[in-house]
């Protein structure tokens, strides 16, 4: 029987970089687009064999700016997908959307054509801070956007929103989620701001307009509260849904699930491997219509790898993690790691609930470390213990490549 399958298409083109955006995206490149969309036809139609292998029950449309692309060729696009692969009839079809350059008839478009959600990037209900950072809306752009969607019938939209911003106090944020959750929409994704080198934000940094750790702390676990009081229920760290609107295109990468993808600087995870596309639009044209492979990063996982994925994405989801599971996956006891966890649930980090651990709001701020010392235990244990298959240094190594950069801040806010 044929499994499912999630599909990410990568939309790299916008009209201006955000001042935190470290996502290859590429802004006022027009003249890229009729070529790009030839070169995501041919790469769809040249993996129909792969493709035919599996039930496709999620499609993604992310970037970049995906409406930039314009609405024709992202309907085209997504016919390539129907064309080529078995696209479920009741599958989840989502784009993310700017409300600056979203009208009234493309979400009509969209939604005759088959799209059912929509990812809508509100981030703030202060329009000082949103031209602080770089974006091109309004909040008032935010409310139409939201009411266009409906009208054009649309019952499944997501909010993004982005604490931790310049200058945003508590008060702000506060504002921010009431008025967001009084647009009604199904899904909200809470994200805390990540500052990356190479962003224009990096240079703030160190700055005292940027919202200290425990001023993120408190909005985020206000943020927990509040939404949970309106019916919205965290299921990962960053993620609240009304029953049954969960992302189920996200929840395949928090999940370890299988999923596909298409477009420069995209990644996959079909089997037991991992790769992903060349990081540069021109390249990536060339190389598709020519026939040559575009893949520059590739990698077989290996049962470690497994076994140490399913424990921290797991563990950022509220569904958890179990030791049977676990077992299932790695052939090693969790031992090490119940035994912390166990510690953890005696601070208020963690929780035991019908044979599944999971982290509890408090601990999920300090997931990473939580999370790496877990890993660091279970590693040390499997070198202890001699499991035949382990190779001792590469699985130290791994462990820590995986959590590098990430254990030097607490908080984990940063979505997939």
């Amino acid at each position: 029987m044929d499994k499912n399958i999630g599909i990410y298409i990568h939309i790299p083109f916008c009209k201006g970089k955000c001042a935190y955006c470290n996502f290859y995206s590429l802004p006022n490149c027009e003249r890229l687009m009729p070529d790009y969309l030839k070169a995501l036809q041919t790469h769809i139609k040249e993996s129909e064999h792969q493709l035919s292998e599996y039930y496709i029950d999620t499609v993604y449309f992310g970037g970049g700016t995906p409406l930039c692309f314009g609405v024709d060729r992202l309907i085209k696009v997504f016919d390539s997908l129907k064309r080529h692969g078995k696209v479920l009839t009741d599958s989840e079809v989502t784009v993310e959307v700017n409300p600056e350059s979203t009208t009234y008839n493309d979400l009509v478009k969209l939604r005759k054509a088959g799209f059912n959600r929509l990812s809508i990037g509100a981030q703030s209900s202060n329009d000082d801070i949103l031209k602080t950072i770089g974006r091109r809306h309004t909040f008032n752009q935010v409310v139409r956007t939201v009411r266009d969607a409906r009208d054009a019938g649309f019952d499944n939209i997501s909010l993004d929103l982005i604490f931790g911003l310049p200058s945003q106090s508590r008060d702000d944020w506060a504002e921010s989620v009431v008025k967001a959750v009084a647009l009604q929409p199904q899904h909200l994704s809470c994200y805390g701001l990540k500052i990356e080198e190479g962003t224009p934000m990096y240079e703030l940094i160190d700055s005292p307009i940027i919202p200290d750790d425990d001023t993120q702390a408190d909005m985020y676990l206000y943020t927990v509260c509040e939404l949970e009081r309106y019916g919205y229920k965290q299921y990962e760290i960053s993620n609240f849904a009304q029953p049954g609107y969960e992302s189920k295109h996200n929840l395949k990468y928090w999940q370890g699930k299988e999923y596909m993808s298409f477009g420069a600087a995209a990644h996959s995870y079909v089997g037991d491997r991992r790769y992903g596309y060349i990081s540069n639009v021109s390249e990536y044209i060339k190389k598709v219509m020519s026939g040559e492979s575009v893949v520059d990063q590739y990698e077989d996982i290996s049962r470690i790898e497994k076994a140490s994925e399913y424990v921290m994405l797991g563990l950022r989801t509220t569904h958890g993690i179990s030791t049977e599971e676990y077992k299932a996956i790695s052939l090693c006891d969790f031992q090490r790691g119940a035994e912390l966890l166990g510690l953890y649930s005696e601070q208020g980090w963690a929780k035991e609930e019908n044979g599944r651990w999971k982290l509890t709001p408090e601990g999920m701020l300090l997931s990473n470390m939580l999370i790496g010392q877990i890993l660091d235990a279970q590693t040390k244990h499997r070198i202890e213990t001699g499991t035949p298959w382990q190779k001792d240094e590469y699985a130290t190594d791994f462990v820590y490549n995986m959590l590098d950069g990430q254990v030097e801040h607490t908080q984990l806010f940063n979505g997939i």
